[in-house]
């Protein structure tokens, strides 16, 4: 497995926000984590990272915990936030060259993998501007970029289509679908159900802190009794289309 959550509870303060959630992700899978604002996709996300200390459970990448070896468990990821956080003073080929570094590759093999990327995001010719002249879109991109070039083992990837035109989120789709095939895993965080539905293998579904739900959507039409349905139809049925305020 690539990631095993086991029992994980966990949150901000002391009070939880997530409650005993329990999924894996094997090689090639890409499972989208599925909740409206508030259910607590970002809380279980950071627990992922290493951000944040679970209060119970436990999270495993590669068989690591973050507690036995950070730098080694951090290395295995790639996160791409709904947000784009690039370094102002920084130009695009620098952003490269530094995630080159804190992933271990060397800046040749880090150069040749961008140059493909920066070609199918189009930014090829702006790799010595910095952040300040670049759109959200652009931005967007760049995180994307530094992501890809990185060949983790887990990509986890929060609301990837939001800022990106369409040729960018076509991009994106290629571009997970060949990782799977590469063998890598992603887990995918986004409100966009129907596209989610195309590309994902698995879904986790969050509602209110929990989990109430984990499969393939055929799994879960049969585990909810509805035939031929739709991710979304699925979905709102099983959490009653209500709103969450964690």
């Amino acid at each position: 497995m690539v990631l095993q959550i086991d029992g994980l509870t966990g949150g901000y303060s002391k009070t939880p926000v997530i409650h005993d959630i329990s999924f894996n992700i094997g090689h090639g899978e890409i499972v989208g984590l599925i909740g409206l604002n508030g259910a607590g996709k970002s809380t279980t996300i950071k627990h992922i990272l290493g951000l944040l200390r679970p209060h119970s459970g436990e999270i495993r990448v590669g068989g690591l915990t973050a507690s036995e070896d950070i730098e080694s468990y951090r290395r295995q990821l790639a996160y791409i936030p709904e947000t784009p956080i690039l370094y102002e003073e920084l130009t695009l080929k620098e952003h490269i060259q530094m995630t080159a570094m804190a992933y271990g590759i060397d800046e040749a093999t880090a150069m040749s993998r961008a140059e493909r990327l920066l070609k199918i995001f189009r930014l090829e010719t702006k790799v010595d501007m910095f952040p300040k002249h670049f759109s959200k879109g652009m931005k967007q991109k760049v995180m994307l970029i530094c992501a890809f070039l990185s060949h983790p083992d887990l990509y986890i990837i929060d609301e990837p289509f939001l800022g990106l035109d369409p040729l960018g989120i076509e991009s994106l789709i290629d571009l997970m679908v060949e990782e799977k095939r590469n063998g890598r895993s992603i887990l995918m965080s986004t409100h966009i159900r129907a596209t989610a539905e195309r590309y994902c293998d698995r879904f986790a579904i969050i509602d209110d802190g929990r989990l109430i739900a984990i499969g393939s959507l055929e799994a879960l039409r049969e585990e909810f009794d509805m035939p031929g349905a739709t991710l979304d139809e699925v979905y709102l049925k099983i959490t009653g289309g209500g709103v969450t305020h964690d």
